[in-house]
């Protein structure tokens, strides 16, 4: 009660209102989406059939890029590989094309043992967003522990990504299992990542001096933004102050969002929108059940995402609210 009764003296901030400066654009690529053609390319066609092998050994059918397009199919319209299959057949009878479409089954198999699947490399210096998310594993899990009291067998685990701030595509990414801690991944993300890499923006869950060693390694003059952790000190050092230390004297004189403006922390909420829009587009769990097939199913969600997001990706300008 008293909080509402002086709620009419309190200080009110406006939600904040955004619109659209692309949507004619963006509406065209929301329907190109839905286009075959946007994930079964000529090329793909192409080389649908596997080389011939020089080695002993029996011979294989279908060629890895045609296994990745019945994967990046069956993720990016979110059905089951067998409906998947029969999706690719009635598109080659349509298109009159005498190419056979792999089963399931081998699909299945050969997705443990796909090559890694070609990222979008970053051009010129990148400003590189680190986050983590939790992903379930196909399978009852939960609705076992709590409709019959039961612990649930099967794991979740962890997808690391890596986003370029400026062209928000994910640039690097990392699958471990649930127990692994998030700055053990900083080091495999900022390899995979090209172009010169300009700073590293992250949570306070990287916050750490082995997350600081690691950024250093991968070249000279990289900014760290990673707010330091509320119980952190400065180093007790006669040499001149770490890069983490002048962050904990800035906090210190002039309070965390002066920080937070003055390093661009504020663009790290790039990277939890790229979360959502894997959550939305991609699915909150993973459907194969071995590690190296989850492996594969991430790199090609990856894949996917990024496709789309080339393709319809809205220009939103913040629309100035009247208090008054």
């Amino acid at each position: 009660m008293p909080h509402k009764h002086n709620a009419k003296k309190r200080h009110h901030i406006p939600k904040a209102k955004y619109t659209l400066t692309n949507w004619p654009q963006y509406e065209a690529g929301l329907k190109q989406r839905g286009s075959l053609t946007l994930w079964i390319t000529p090329e793909a066609i192409a080389q649908w059939k596997a080389a011939a092998r020089t080695t002993p050994g029996g011979q294989a059918r279908y060629s890895d890029l045609a296994i990745q397009t019945c994967l990046i199919l069956r993720t990016a319209f979110r059905i089951p590989l067998r409906q998947a299959e029969g999706l690719m057949a009635s598109v080659f009878s349509m298109m009159h094309l005498s190419l056979a479409v792999p089963d399931h089954s081998t699909v299945s198999r050969r997705a443990a043992v796909l090559p890694p699947v070609p990222r979008i490399p970053a051009e010129g210096e990148v400003h590189v967003l680190i986050d983590s998310t939790g992903l379930k594993v196909y399978g009852a899990g939960q609705w076992l522990e709590e409709k019959h009291g039961t612990r649930a067998r099967r794991d979740w685990r962890k997808l690391h990504l890596a986003v370029d701030a400026d062209n928000f595509s994910i640039v690097a990414h990392t699958l471990t299992d649930s127990q692994t801690d998030d700055p053990s991944q900083v080091g495999p993300l900022l390899s995979q990542t090209d172009g010169a890499i300009t700073q590293v923006t992250a949570d306070g869950a990287y916050d750490g001096h082995p997350t600081y060693n690691t950024i250093a390694g991968q070249g000279e003059g990289i900014i760290v933004a990673i707010p330091p952790r509320v119980t952190a000190v400065p180093e007790e050092t006669t040499g001149p102050p770490s890069q983490r230390d002048r962050h904990l004297v800035m906090i210190q004189e002039k309070g965390r969002l002066a920080w937070q403006k003055a390093v661009g922390y504020g663009k790290r909420a790039l990277v939890e929108t790229m979360m959502a829009c894997w959550k939305v587009l991609i699915g909150i769990r993973l459907r194969a059940r071995n590690f190296a097939s989850q492996k594969t199913e991430v790199a090609i969600g990856v894949a996917v995402l990024n496709r789309l997001l080339s393709v319809a990706r809205p220009h939103s300008v913040r629309k100035q609210v009247n208090t008054a």
